[in-house]
């Protein structure tokens, strides 16, 4: 919001922050299970679950944003938003769908968890200090993710197990990396990493060979539309818009909210079932994620 807009009445901006909220929990939460959803309607992985998804949704959004007069990325800034296009969208959601070729909706969010202990290791790493507060969540939350690589379901999943160790690795390194780079502003940066990385999925499916072996279904093609209008535009504009209007611990509450949704989804939808491994590995890296943001809520 920018400075000249009139401030919100407490009860009308609180009930704002509680729409954005239910908005970046439910529907970031259920793209996991939209995911599972358009690989059963026969959509293929690469290419269009995660590429034209995100080719669609980059561009309507650019599209508003030019219209309101937003200023375009630089021909400097391209670059930096097609590297993080790559990071996050190619090496993160891309290997997030094919991992759910193997693994449950839920399986694949409870592992995606990680990204927040992948950050603050990652930032460590970059020199940026890191409290002892967040070492113990790190601790913590890395022994639930070798508990869900060593004692659940995903060891009979190689494949899929791979591919959701290279995922949260890729989202946090991308995340990383863009901290202090010249970006656009939020929502033109979020328009130009979808365009980019979308482009750069489309292309990876096409060198896979992927194509449609039957018709696409209407469950198919009703999954990639939802993923593209609610999961790639209204959850993150709400989450910006969060981001701008209260506490980040209370914007970051996602990343331990999500999984319970999409895991809660899986078995209510898809019938998915969880082992005792899968849901004490969960906690554990959940525990280890608000470990993290207590600490940084302490420092801060």
């Amino acid at each position: 919001m920018s400075s000249s807009a009139p401030a919100l009445p407490a009860p009308a901006r609180g009930g704002r922050v509680v729409l954005a909220l239910l908005l970046v929990y439910v529907v970031w939460g259920s793209t996991y299970l939209g995911i599972h959803l358009a690989l059963e309607g026969g959509m293929p992985p690469l290419s269009v679950i995660a590429g034209v998804r995100f080719v669609i949704a980059g561009a309507l959004l650019y599209a508003v944003l030019r219209w309101r007069g937003v200023a375009a990325p630089t021909r400097r800034q391209w670059p930096t938003l097609a590297v993080m296009g790559t990071c996050l969208l190619l090496l993160g959601n891309g290997m997030v769908v094919l991992a759910e070729r193997d693994v449950s909706s839920g399986m694949a969010a409870v592992a995606l968890a990680s990204v927040p202990l992948w950050m603050a290791l990652f930032s460590a790493f970059r020199g940026e200090r890191v409290a002892g507060g967040e070492w113990l969540g790190i601790a913590v939350g890395f022994a639930g993710v070798l508990w869900l690589n060593a004692g659940s379901s995903l060891t009979a999943t190689p494949t899929g197990l791979v591919l959701l160790l290279v995922a949260p690795l890729g989202w946090a390194a991308g995340s990383i990396w863009s901290r202090g780079r010249d970006l656009p502003s939020p929502l033109m940066a979020a328009a130009g990493q979808m365009l980019c990385g979308g482009v750069v999925l489309v292309a990876a499916g096409l060198l896979r060979g992927e194509r449609f072996t039957a018709p696409p279904t209407l469950q198919g093609l009703l999954a990639v539309g939802y993923l593209s209008l609610f999961g790639s535009i209204v959850g993150f504009t709400a989450y910006v818009w969060l981001l701008q209007n209260v506490r980040p611990v209370l914007a970051s509450s996602y990343a331990y909210v999500n999984p319970v949704i999409a895991v809660a989804l899986g078995v209510w939808i898809a019938h998915e079932r969880f082992s005792a491994a899968d849901l004490g590995a969960m906690a554990v890296i959940l525990a280890g994620v608000v470990v993290i943001t207590l600490a940084r809520r302490r420092r801060a």
